[in-house]
């Protein structure tokens, strides 16, 4: 089942909480889903949902919680993610009973689940959605795959971001273990807009999880300051002051995603964390990009490395 053969189906979705790139390139694939047909019901938290409705006015939203991630800043991903293992289990098993209720409640045919290894149902098809077959992780920590894959096994089909030759995601969407994966492509809500003149000044993305975006928002602040050029930076709404700023650095409260999309397509050059979600957007704009990975985090040491 790939994502041009669902048509006219009653379809569940939800995506992972660690930050917004997940919310973010599900947006162009819920785009075509909507497109051919079906009827979308997005189960999320209210902060997922005001950025959906800037994209979608005809989708169904169902309250739904997060994940309950708990980082310390200090980049002991690893750490932070075994030490919060018992709560993220529990909130896996209570998200199984919780789809299985919602399937039957809304009829629903197809259920995806960007990278939320709870979220699937045995009666109805169940599709996980990644760009990660192989999760970044150091040496002491591959354990760590073996559960990983042994949780997608739950699933009835494996979307990959990527392409076949893995281009994009590199040695994290090479498979070697799964018959039931289908290759969908890089996606990117910005494949949504008409190409657009570039203007000459820069953007700075704050993202990623607290309190690591508010320590990427301080870097860079300093940064621009350093620099003349027009700097525009995008960020959530964070506790920082941002009086006595020079003229050349403008702040833009990411309330609004379209908003700030018009922001970043005019943009020459994007300057971010080295996020997946966001090396597909830059792929996707023909750029520039200055990438600066979050410490601790393999994926984006790797990503940026090979980018």
């Amino acid at each position: 089942m790939k994502p041009e053969e669902i048509k006219n189906q009653r379809i569940l979705f939800s995506a992972l909480n660690w930050g917004m790139g997940h919310v973010s390139r599900s947006i162009a694939i819920l785009h075509q889903l909507r497109d051919q047909g079906n009827t979308i019901f997005i189960a999320c938290s209210d902060s997922q949902q005001k950025v959906f409705e800037a994209y979608f006015d005809d989708l169904l939203f169902i309250q739904h919680d997060d994940y309950p991630f708990k980082f310390k800043g200090n980049g002991n991903f690893s750490l932070d993610l075994l030490f919060s293992f018992s709560q993220l289990r529990k909130r896996l098993l209570k998200e199984k009973g919780e789809v299985k209720k919602l399937v039957n409640e809304y009829r629903i045919d197809v259920c995806i689940s960007d990278h939320r290894y709870g979220f699937y149902a045995k009666n109805c098809n169940s599709i996980f959605l990644t760009h990660q077959v192989q999760i970044a992780l150091p040496k002491a920590f591959n354990w760590l795959n073996v559960i990983h894959h042994s949780l997608m096994r739950n699933f009835d089909y494996i979307w990959v971001i990527d392409d076949k030759k893995s281009i994009t995601a590199g040695k994290l969407s090479v498979n070697k273990k799964f018959k039931n994966l289908y290759y969908i492509g890089t996606q990117s809500r910005f494949s949504l807009y008409p190409s657009t003149i570039k203007e000459n000044y820069s953007v700075v993305i704050v993202s990623g999880p607290s309190p690591y975006k508010e320590q990427f928002l301080q870097e860079q602040l300093l940064a621009a300051k350093q620099r003349v050029e027009k700097t525009i930076i995008i960020t959530p709404q964070v506790n920082f002051n941002f009086n006595n700023l020079p003229n050349n650095i403008k702040i833009e409260l990411s309330l609004n995603w379209r908003e700030s999309d018009q922001i970043i397509l005019k943009a020459n050059k994007i300057i971010s964390r080295s996020g997946y979600s966001t090396i597909m957007d830059c792929k996707e704009l023909k750029c520039e990009i200055e990438l600066y990975p979050t410490k601790g985090q393999y994926e984006q040491e790797y990503l940026a490395k090979k980018h």
